[in-house]
């Protein structure tokens, strides 16, 4: 993501010798990248690895959040499958095939 942000804002600059308007949005850009996307990503690590319970570093607690994140895509295949089971015996069918 942060070389999709810094690629655009570098086109943004260049854009900014004929009009100086790109230039504010490239500040713009970097302001709400930094802001709220890395901050968000950042955010969400430090809370996965607090919740480690561990103190044996960030393996664990990645492990634990696939886990979890795992176990939470299994249930709602379960429930689909439960729900709409024309749906997904179709799907079966074509991924035999």
């Amino acid at each position: 993501m942060g070389t999709i942000v810094l690629s655009g804002t570098v086109v943004l600059v260049l854009f900014g010798f004929s009009n100086h308007v790109w230039w504010l949005a490239a500040v713009a850009v970097l302001f709400l990248y930094l802001q709220y996307g890395r901050n968000s990503s950042s955010s969400s690590s430090t809370s996965s690895s607090s919740s480690g319970g561990s103190s044996s570093g960030a393996t664990p607690s990645s492990y634990r959040a696939y886990r979890d994140r795992r176990d939470k895509q299994a249930k709602w295949e379960r429930r689909y499958r439960r729900e709409r089971p024309i749906e997904s015996r179709r799907q079966q069918r074509e991924q035999s095939k």
